[in-house]
């Protein structure tokens, strides 16, 4: 069996805190009840930044779906039903839609979820959103028509809109207060009030340390339903949940082992025979795909030159990439995929002929130097407390450099690389030129952030492909699935052609917890519905 890294530190962890699991034993039968009450969660990431709106990490939108509702949320099979609205109409040919509030809703300072509430925060929403950018281009009026209703006057039919407001991944459409929705997007809200089942308590909160969670008690679940992804009842069984720090997964590991936490949210598969035999803990594999990615910055040399992008396309081996991120263990990846989830309904390999095959380094740099490279810096950033991305951008930067680029790494912390990737500056102001990171809405062109195109208003990066977004319009506006998928394979030969980024592969998150812990989601941790047995 492959040694599991950090294994030492693992060891040395679980024989410190196995006294802390001993004394626990000694503790009243009462203190005990209390803690099936109260969760201790370790995230794949710090939670640098809390709002939502402002970044697209996914560490901030899993504490988004604890301390927010939505409009709607997508169920297990992606499909939006009514989460905070009540129920909709639609007429005027589909250009009306009116949408009506659940009675009851609450903010947790008290006070009650308005339309003018929503309205605020859609416009703040769509200012950052890529979906978002689609409900605000296409709504002729967004108006509140009284405390609870909700009015969309359209240009013209979008009958995307439920899927709009309940999308899954970054950026996710919460609703927050009218004061704090009037915040620019561009700016980080940092009081978290929100309307979802859980309270954010920033007085416990320690940066890089620990956050904490209080079920709140004026939440009303939906009453029909089941707990689906976002969708049906989201029922708070926790009355506290921290998420605790712990940047090495073998330490992580250890303390699930020592009974300190309850859920780990990625593990390693290399630490994934520790629980094997373990009778208190088990890891489990997620059945989403995410994909993995290189993402290039369109606005600085020399990535802002086509050629140059295209060149490296031949340098990338997918297989590479999954096996250091993720371990020998197919079960956790796949390669030879797309820029779709390949097992989605516009998944493709149409046009993939360029990232397949044996990869010729010599002709990568023959390809570089006729595309005009001359040596400039490449400043690849590298999250080296997420073992999964600290993997990618090992190979990242060797296959660069093999290439003949001149490539600086420079590590940092994943909060840190989400905040920094904002810059839009060359390197010597802080720019960069290069990350790599996972991406967990690639279903489609609606949610997919990496094909938006379009410009300033893309995500960090910054493309900007005329045709990428013409062909994005068509799928919004194709008749059926078939007529859909037409336009993603399309949309996939142009990104050959463009390269917005490049896909290394696809996987699947393994996470490990207590075996008493049950209602687990089949992709990210959404702590509602979660229980003990």
């Amino acid at each position: 069996m492959k040694k599991p890294r950090g294994a030492g530190l693992t060891r040395r962890s679980a024989l410190r805190l196995g006294a802390l699991g001993a004394a626990s034993l000694a503790l009243p039968h009462v203190a005990r009840a209390e803690g099936s009450k109260f969760l201790r969660f370790v995230p794949s990431a710090d939670l640098a930044v809390r709002d939502p709106i402002f970044t697209t990490a996914s560490v901030t939108a899993n504490h988004a779906c604890m301390v927010f509702d939505t409009l709607y949320g997508v169920d297990e099979n992606f499909d939006p039903q009514p989460q905070m609205v009540a129920g909709h109409t639609v007429a005027d040919d589909g250009l009306t839609w009116t949408m009506t509030l659940r009675p009851g809703l609450k903010f947790h300072d008290g006070e009650p979820v308005r339309a003018r509430d929503v309205v605020a925060s859609l416009r703040r929403w769509g200012a950052r959103d890529m979906y978002g950018q689609e409900v605000l281009a296409r709504s002729n009026e967004i108006l509140a028509v009284d405390d609870r209703t909700l009015r969309f006057r359209l240009k013209k039919r979008f009958n995307a809109l439920p899927a709009a407001l309940g999308k899954n991944g970054p950026n996710i459409c919460v609703i927050m207060p009218e004061r704090l929705a009037a915040t620019p997007a561009t700016t980080q809200v940092t009081e978290m009030v929100g309307s979802g089942p859980y309270r954010y308590l920033a007085g416990e909160a320690m940066s890089g340390a620990r956050y904490v969670y209080e079920k709140f008690s004026g939440y009303v679940p939906r009453s029909e339903g089941v707990t689906s992804r976002m969708a049906g009842p989201k029922i708070a069984y926790f009355d506290r949940i921290e998420w605790k720090i712990i940047p090495d997964q073998s330490t992580a590991a250890a303390a699930l082992q020592a009974g300190e936490v309850d859920w780990v949210e990625s593990l390693n598969s290399d630490l994934a025979p520790l629980f094997d035999n373990s009778r208190d803990a088990t890891v489990h594999l997620s059945t989403d795909l995410l994909q993995s990615i290189i993402r290039f910055n369109w606005l600085q040399p020399p990535f802002d030159r086509v050629e140059i992008r295209r060149a490296l396309i031949g340098m990338v081996s997918q297989t590479d990439y999954m096996t250091a991120a993720y371990g020998s263990d197919a079960r956790r990846w796949k390669d030879d995929v797309g820029f779709f989830t390949s097992n989605g309904p516009m998944g493709t390999s149409v046009g993939l002929e360029p990232l397949r095959g044996r990869r010729d380094m010599a002709k990568v740099k023959e390809a570089l130097k006729a595309a005009g490279y001359q040596g400039e810096k490449v400043v690849l950033l590298q999250a080296t407390d997420v073992d999964n991305l600290n993997g990618l951008a090992n190979v990242a930067a060797d296959e660069l450099k093999q290439a003949g680029m001149n490539v600086e790494v420079q590590a940092s912390d994943w909060g840190s690389i989400s905040q920094r990737r904002v810059n839009r500056g060359p390197l010597d102001k802080g720019g960069w030129s290069v990350f790599v990171t996972g991406l967990s809405n690639t279903i489609d062109p609606g949610g997919h952030l990496a094909l938006r195109a379009n410009g300033a208003k893309a995500w960090f990066g910054w493309p900007d492909s005329p045709r990428l977004e013409e062909l994005r319009q068509q799928w919004f506006d194709a008749p059926d699935l078939a007529a859909q998928k037409k336009v993603c394979e399309a949309m996939q030969l142009q990104a050959m052609q463009d390269v917005p980024y490049l896909p290394v592969g696809e996987y699947r998150i393994l996470t490990a917890c207590k075996k008493n812990l049950v209602g687990l989601p089949p992709g990210a941790p959404f702590f509602y519905g979660v229980r003990r047995a």
